[in-house]
Protein backbone atom coordinates (compact mmCIF):
# COMPACT_ATOMS: atom_id res chain seq x y z
CA UNK A 1 0.00 0.00 0.00
CA UNK A 2 2.86 2.18 0.60
CA UNK A 3 4.64 1.55 -1.85
CA UNK A 4 1.60 2.11 -4.54
CA UNK A 5 0.86 5.42 -2.64
CA UNK A 6 5.04 6.27 -2.89
CA UNK A 7 4.92 5.75 -6.85
CA UNK A 8 1.88 7.75 -7.05
CA UNK A 9 3.09 10.83 -5.55
CA UNK A 10 6.56 10.34 -7.70
CA UNK A 11 4.05 9.92 -11.03
CA UNK A 12 2.11 13.05 -10.38
CA UNK A 13 5.07 14.74 -9.45
CA UNK A 14 7.00 13.73 -12.99
CA UNK A 15 3.56 14.53 -14.34
CA UNK A 16 3.57 17.87 -13.15
CA UNK A 17 7.09 18.33 -13.89
CA UNK A 18 6.75 17.37 -17.64
CA UNK A 19 3.40 19.65 -18.35
CA UNK A 20 5.75 22.57 -17.16
CA UNK A 21 8.44 22.06 -19.09
CA UNK A 22 6.53 21.55 -22.16
CA UNK A 23 4.88 25.01 -20.98
CA UNK A 24 8.13 26.56 -21.21
CA UNK A 25 9.02 25.01 -24.22
CA UNK A 26 5.94 25.84 -26.03
CA UNK A 27 6.28 29.59 -24.46
CA UNK A 28 9.88 30.34 -25.99
CA UNK A 29 8.73 28.46 -29.48
CA UNK A 30 6.30 31.32 -29.42
CA UNK A 31 8.78 33.95 -28.67
CA UNK A 32 11.06 32.55 -31.63
CA UNK A 33 8.10 32.26 -33.88
CA UNK A 34 6.56 35.92 -32.88
CA UNK A 35 10.30 37.37 -33.66
CA UNK A 36 10.63 35.87 -37.02
CA UNK A 37 6.97 37.03 -38.28
CA UNK A 38 7.47 40.39 -37.58
CA UNK A 39 11.11 40.24 -39.37
CA UNK A 40 9.45 38.76 -42.22
CA UNK A 41 6.62 40.63 -42.46
CA UNK A 42 9.09 44.40 -42.11
CA UNK A 43 11.35 42.54 -45.07
CA UNK A 44 8.01 42.64 -47.27
CA UNK A 45 8.26 45.35 -49.60
CA UNK A 46 5.79 48.38 -49.13
CA UNK A 47 1.92 47.68 -51.15
CA UNK A 48 0.62 50.65 -52.90
CA UNK A 49 -1.99 51.23 -50.12
CA UNK A 50 -3.57 54.20 -49.52
CA UNK A 51 -0.60 55.57 -51.97
CA UNK A 52 -3.14 55.24 -54.71
CA UNK A 53 -5.65 57.40 -53.31
CA UNK A 54 -3.36 60.39 -53.24
CA UNK A 55 -1.83 59.79 -56.69
CA UNK A 56 0.37 56.62 -56.37
CA UNK A 57 0.86 53.62 -58.13
CA UNK A 58 -2.79 52.57 -59.64
CA UNK A 59 -2.14 49.11 -60.16
CA UNK A 60 -4.35 46.69 -57.75
CA UNK A 61 -2.44 43.34 -58.10
CA UNK A 62 0.92 42.90 -59.16
CA UNK A 63 2.23 39.02 -59.16
CA UNK A 64 4.22 38.12 -57.01
CA UNK A 65 7.91 36.94 -57.72
CA UNK A 66 11.23 35.59 -56.64
CA UNK A 67 11.80 37.00 -53.15
CA UNK A 68 8.46 38.87 -52.16
CA UNK A 69 6.81 35.23 -53.04
CA UNK A 70 9.31 33.59 -50.40
CA UNK A 71 8.44 35.98 -48.32
CA UNK A 72 4.79 35.84 -48.44
CA UNK A 73 4.66 31.95 -48.36
CA UNK A 74 6.38 32.19 -45.20
CA UNK A 75 4.68 34.78 -43.51
CA UNK A 76 1.64 32.65 -43.97
CA UNK A 77 3.55 29.27 -42.47
CA UNK A 78 5.02 30.90 -39.59
CA UNK A 79 1.59 32.80 -38.70
CA UNK A 80 -0.06 29.65 -38.92
CA UNK A 81 2.43 27.81 -36.72
CA UNK A 82 2.48 30.39 -34.33
CA UNK A 83 -1.66 30.29 -33.74
CA UNK A 84 -1.16 26.25 -33.81
CA UNK A 85 1.55 26.73 -30.88
CA UNK A 86 -0.49 29.58 -28.93
CA UNK A 87 -3.69 27.00 -29.09
CA UNK A 88 -1.21 24.22 -27.57
CA UNK A 89 -0.06 26.45 -25.39
CA UNK A 90 -3.33 27.07 -23.77
CA UNK A 91 -4.05 23.15 -23.16
CA UNK A 92 -1.21 22.41 -21.70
Amino acid sequence: MLSHLVESRLLRYTLTEYFRMMSSIFSIIQIILAVILIVVVLLQQKGSGLGAAFGGSGTVYTTRRGVDKVLFQATIVISILFFLIALINLVV
